[in-house]
């Protein structure tokens, strides 16, 4: 079996895209290995332990795929890693030798040593088709064979069901419209029976367009045409905003249907206030600017205590624009990893489903602030950009939210809402000052439109 070198995986990791840890001291504190038995060239899979040694400490674990050759290849050298035991180690998700030897394995549901290729009964794998590594993804990797399938391949790893392997199987067996096809995936199956789900391969939706391009398109046609409005422009969005509001709520009740349905218990809505609340204390302290708001922003996430009946199912966890397709035969909702900094049990626990209608309602906001800082301009249009922009925001969220309840909102459910989006605002305020601290505005300004919300029925 190779030995990795740690300080080999420490350089590649501090450069990756998908690496999380970037900006913060750490160190390869462990590693596993596993072989793909028969592969060629030379394939493992090494599960690196990343031990983290600022104040925040923790670790976390992440996947190489690895391709080792006995020669140097010159066409892998921005994926080089290293020289292990006289062999040149590369990230295998560029090496398209490799990945053909994935895809044979999972065309085959073979079983190699520790790791697990797993086919779907219905799924028709060609191992003939050429691979090739999306360039688009940022957390994970995905690897597209031909037009007919993708590989996604996960790189930060926890032990346990994958929401996103598991959310897929049970809609692909459902027959749900609003899902690509699953047609496997790989377990690794260590000594102490513990599991990982490494990846999986799914219906590849070559000719889609994401949702976020779409609505982004939408609203530079409305900036193009200063003097109309949203609905007199073409390239509305509203129209496709109320078909994501009927895709969800199909895709909503096959979740309800194949997952266990419940109440939050007794206590369950105070512990769902005090978790935003906390949210919101622990903001502060790296966006301070937050604090101005925090005492009008208190009282919208306090009420969630006070609402006595909160139904709670399998849900998305991390919706918004970018994790949606249009295909010519509508909607796809894609990415149900639920958001990445929770704890993957705590992904795969039950919902409200306001937190998805949130998170989509945020991103409509999202997506035309980004469009109008694309943009220069004196004061004026600025002004005038900013209130177009929101009539857009208004539009599409009417939609959305029409479409996806059919009727208008209970006062509970209205509480709910409110609150899920004020704390989603709060995350990306955090988010935004890590990772974006010129985007800081986005949230901080919904922050504060949130903040005037109390008292005013119906929502904003």
């Amino acid at each position: 079996m190779i030995t990795p070198v740690p300080s080999d995986i420490e350089r590649y990791l501090a450069t990756a895209r998908w690496f999380a840890g970037k900006g913060r001291a750490f160190r390869v504190s462990d590693t596993h290995v596993a072989a793909l038995d028969g592969a060629e060239p030379r394939s493992v899979v090494v599960l690196a332990e990343v031990a983290y040694d600022d104040a925040a400490g923790g670790s976390e674990l992440y996947q190489l795929p690895v391709s080792l050759h006995p020669r140097p290849q010159e066409h892998l050298e921005s994926a080089r890693i290293g020289l292990w035991g006289g062999l040149h180690a590369y990230d295998a998700v560029h090496d398209r030798a490799a990945m053909t030897g994935w895809l044979r394995a999972l065309s085959g549901a073979e079983h190699t040593g520790q790791l697990r290729f797993h086919r779907c009964a219905d799924a028709r794998i060609d191992t003939d088709e050429r691979p090739s590594l999306m360039t688009a993804e940022q957390s994970n990797s995905s690897v597209a064979f031909g037009e007919e399938s993708l590989l996604k391949v996960f790189r930060k790893v926890t032990p346990g069901t994958n929401p996103d392997v598991e959310i897929h199987d049970v809609l692909t067996r459902a027959g749900s419209d609003h899902v690509a096809a699953l047609y496997g995936w790989v377990d690794w199956e260590r000594g102490d029976g513990e599991v990982f789900q490494l990846g999986f391969l799914q219906q590849f939706l070559r000719t889609a367009s994401d949702g976020w391009t779409l609505a982004s398109a939408s609203v530079r046609s409305l900036f193009a045409e200063a003097d109309l409005h949203p609905h007199e422009v073409g390239g509305d969005f509203a129209g496709e905003a109320a078909r994501l509001g009927e895709g969800l709520a199909e895709t909503h009740a096959a979740l309800a249907e194949h997952f266990p349905v419940a109440a939050l218990p007794a206590g369950g809505a105070r512990d769902l206030a005090d978790t935003m609340l906390e949210r919101l204390d622990r903001a502060i302290e790296p966006v301070p600017a937050l604090a101005a708001y925090a005492d009008r922003i208190r009282p919208l996430l306090a009420a969630v205590s006070d609402v006595s009946h909160i139904p709670v199912q399998r849900i998305h966890g991390d919706l918004h624009l970018g994790q949606t397709l249009r295909t010519v035969k509508g909607w796809k909702f894609v990415d149900f990893e639920g958001e990445p900094a929770r704890p993957l049990a705590a992904r795969r626990l039950p919902e409200s489903v306001w937190r998805d209608v949130a998170g989509m309602l945020r991103s409509f906001d999202y997506v035309a602030a980004v469009v109008q800082r694309e943009l220069d301009g004196d004061v004026p249009t600025r002004e005038q950009r900013a209130f177009r922009a929101r009539e857009w925001v208004e539009r599409n969220r009417a939609a959305f939210l029409t479409a996806y309840a059919g009727r208008p909102l209970t006062p509970d459910e209205q509480v709910l809402l409110t609150a899920f989006e004020a704390d989603k605002a709060v995350y990306e305020c955090a988010y935004e000052i890590r990772n974006r601290p010129d985007w800081i505005d986005i949230p901080l300004t919904a922050v504060a439109r949130l903040s005037d919300h109390e008292g005013r029925p119906g929502g904003e």
